[in-house]
């Protein structure tokens, strides 16, 4: 059985760093993409950071470019998504999702149905 499951979420200053962990179980990670998204109370999920298992490819949406890093230890089964430089417009329920393929495709795919698995999630709260 395929899982993802999310942790590192918490509350943290405006300014502040989280490092949000993303453990993958039950299918090989070395050929995956994998997505960060997040929703905050009222809004539509979003996606922020993306990457290819099977090659390290990264793509950031531009909210988060340059404070956020998305990286993986495929040994481990794992991606993490280094958060800094928060702000209180990134409080959000933070989703790891993963698709299968990605030495396959063209371009990480952005969009949620793009994605076929997915985990519960991690609070991320930024006070300002």
């Amino acid at each position: 059985e395929v899982q993802l499951v999310e942790s590192g979420g918490g509350l943290v200053q405006a300014g502040g760093r989280l490092r949000l962990s993303c453990a993958a179980s039950g299918f090989t990670f070395d050929d995956y993409a994998i997505g960060w998204f997040r929703q905050a109370p009222g809004k539509e999920r979003e996606g922020v950071a993306y990457l290819s298992t099977s090659d390290g490819r990264t793509y950031y949406a531009d909210s988060v470019k340059d404070r956020f890093t998305i990286s993986s230890d495929n040994a481990e089964g794992t991606v993490y998504l280094q958060m800094n430089s928060l702000k209180p417009e990134d409080t959000a329920v933070y989703y790891c999702a993963a698709e299968p393929g990605a030495q396959h495709m063209r371009t990480i795919p952005h969009q949620e149905y793009e994605y076929h698995y997915w985990g519960q999630g991690t609070q991320v709260t930024v006070s300002s």
